[in-house]
């Protein structure tokens, strides 16, 4: 497995453009899809069309091992099963566009990247600012037809006093599979020896 890399070497979108290219990296992708289209219908409904979703887990797993350029396809694929499988409304291309970026957000964040619980952190904080606030409020405002502000006011608040919980989710998970990942070389060797030591540091607190 390469060793870290950073999204600004040539290296390292050779190694995101060659993923679509392997077999292996596929049928990694396609067991995340699965599990990110059977989860999708589990969620926990707020107020003016907000829904706590756990979705981020798996694809945030697939982003670190796929890339950014797999990426794009899986957020793509996602979001039209999504609608085929669990339909609730008419088809939003925008919606769409929200989960390509997602995934591309995450995966340079996390790809051939160092696993850490700040990276992990600022990574969603990307999401949850950029897509599920920025684009989500946008789209909200065109369909239901009510100012930008009043929904990106509401999804703001959701999104960062969710923000603590995702990123400890986030790392419990990567945690727990992570140490597989690198065994199998789906990801460069990682530090996890010291995600647990800062987890006993703060209490079980990650």
């Amino acid at each position: 497995m390469p060793e870290h890399r950073s999204p600004l070497t040539s290296a390292y979108w050779r190694e995101a453009a060659a993923a679509l290219r392997k077999p292996r990296l596929l049928a990694v992708a396609a067991l995340f899809l699965a599990l990110c289209v059977a989860i999708s219908s589990f969620f926990i409904p707020l107020v003016n069309n907000l829904r706590v979703y756990f979705t981020f887990v798996p694809k945030a797993l697939c982003a670190a091992v796929c890339g950014p350029v797999a990426a794009l396809v899986f957020g793509l694929a996602d979001d039209l099963l999504g609608v085929m499988i669990h339909p609730s409304g008419a088809f939003f291309f925008g919606y769409t566009v929200s989960a390509m970026l997602g995934m591309v957000i995450y995966a340079l964040g996390l790809f051939r990247r160092k696993i850490t619980i700040l990276r992990l952190a600022l990574t969603k904080l990307a999401v949850n600012l950029l897509v599920n606030v920025g684009l989500g409020a946008l789209w909200s405002s065109m369909i239901y037809g009510k100012a930008y502000l009043f929904y990106a006011g509401s999804s703001l608040v959701k999104n960062l006093i969710l923000w603590p919980a995702e990123v400890i989710l986030l790392a419990v998970f990567f945690r727990l599979l992570g140490p597989t990942m690198e065994r199998a070389k789906l990801i460069p060797r990682q530090e996890w020896a010291r995600l647990r030591r800062r987890e006993k540091k703060s209490g079980g607190d990650l």
